[in-house]
């Protein structure tokens, strides 16, 4: 999904775009990496920066128990 970024005015119809979000509420960004690295947490705090939603989870596929490849991020 296309995240718009509005700066002093101007607007880039898709700056970024978000893997997944539900209700307007929860951004999801969808990996499958060995771990979760600072990168990728600065892409979802970004991302939630951005767009203005408040709660944000990472779901790293590439683990043995998914409950293992589950972050939460909050602003």
């Amino acid at each position: 999904m296309p995240l718009p970024i509005e700066n002093k005015g101007s607007t880039l119809d898709c700056g970024y775009r978000v893997d997944l979000l539900v209700e307007n509420r929860l951004l999801l960004e969808l990996k499958s990496v060995k771990s979760i690295e600072p990168i990728h947490e600065a892409q979802i705090l970004t991302y939630l920066k951005l767009s203005g939603i408040p709660v944000g989870l990472i779901l790293n596929f590439n683990t043995s128990i998914l409950k293992e490849g589950i972050k939460r991020y909050v602003l």
